[in-house]
């Protein structure tokens, strides 16, 4: 195997293989062309255009996602393209030289509340983070530019950002009718001039904490891991993003029955999480496991 820096992630469509990378690409905003004209402003993307099977690229945060032709099949080619991406990066090329990317970007940001009276969701209409980033306090935001300015404000607790959203944990000193707007306001013009919201160092910063925190090497899982996992992606993930936060599968105890499961941002420490964890994960697991499963316990993050 060549040795490069670049996870191949397969993706639910057979044709796209998304291509991660250890380095920030783009920051909020995203790219995607059809062609090697419209890939003017990513010399990197008109060089991947020059592989005959390359249908569309997609360049975001800190990956790439290729859409290909059926003339080939990305176990064939996928280490080839890898190690094109690994030495255009190396060589230190821009991977964007769009010269309007100084200028402003119009950026919409609205307040959502969670069902943690503590939490508010400011969501964007730009990605700000591939993955789920929790930040407890200042010490924490080292490589976390906007985290780290958030922290700024008095009232502010914790800080979680993942998407195209920031969940912000207050203290009781300020209701949020007082202080909505203003977090609001910050972080639209945070992102309009075209700040960093995370920084390269992050993702080996994360990627050396999975083994031990909410992500269990795929080596280690046993079917019925997989089964609770696949449960909880499909249809516990999606319902808990829309509230502001995160779950994560942590463990399971074949002989308790017990799923222990990690929360983050609006989820940890809400009042009613443990109403969601009786009421709805643990009836929904035990109905679609048939009894395989008994109890879900949670770990706030």
């Amino acid at each position: 195997m060549p040795d490069f820096n670049i996870e191949i992630q397969p993706t639910n469509n057979e044709n796209i293989v998304k291509f991660i990378v250890s380095t920030f690409l783009t920051q909020a905003k995203s790219y995607e062309f059809s062609n090697i004209d419209e890939a003017k402003p990513s010399p990197l993307a008109q060089q991947l255009f020059h592989l005959p099977f390359v249908k569309t690229v997609y360049i975001s945060q800190n990956f790439i996602a290729i859409e290909k032709y059926n003339i080939v099949n990305w176990e064939d080619v996928q280490n080839e393209v890898a190690e094109s991406i690994d030495s255009y990066i190396q060589s230190g090329e821009a991977v964007i030289v769009d010269d309007t990317s100084t200028k402003k970007v119009p950026v919409t940001v609205y307040a959502e509340s969670t069902p943690n009276p503590s939490v508010m969701k400011f969501v964007a209409n730009k990605p700000l983070a591939t993955g789920t980033f929790e930040f407890k306090n200042i010490d924490t935001t080292k490589n976390a530019p906007l985290a780290r300015a958030l922290f700024s404000f008095p009232f502010v607790k914790e800080v979680f950002i993942s998407a195209n959203y920031v969940s912000v944990m207050k203290y009781d000193i300020a209701e949020w009718n007082e202080i909505s707007t203003e977090v609001r306001g910050f972080i639209k013009t945070y992102i309009e001039d075209g700040k960093e919201i995370l920084n390269d160092a992050i993702l080996s910063e994360t990627t050396s904490k999975e083994s031990n925190t909410a992500t269990v090497a795929t080596t280690d899982l046993k079917d019925i891991d997989r089964e609770i996992i696949s449960i909880l992606d499909e249809y516990i993930k999606p319902a808990v993003a829309g509230d502001g936060g995160h779950i994560a599968f942590k463990s399971f105890n074949e002989d308790t029955k017990t799923v222990e499961v990690l929360l983050q941002g609006a989820c940890s420490g809400c009042p009613s999480s443990t109403i969601t964890l009786k009421n709805g994960i643990e009836t929904m697991l035990k109905e679609m496991l048939q009894g395989r499963v008994q109890n879900v316990v949670a770990i706030n993050g």
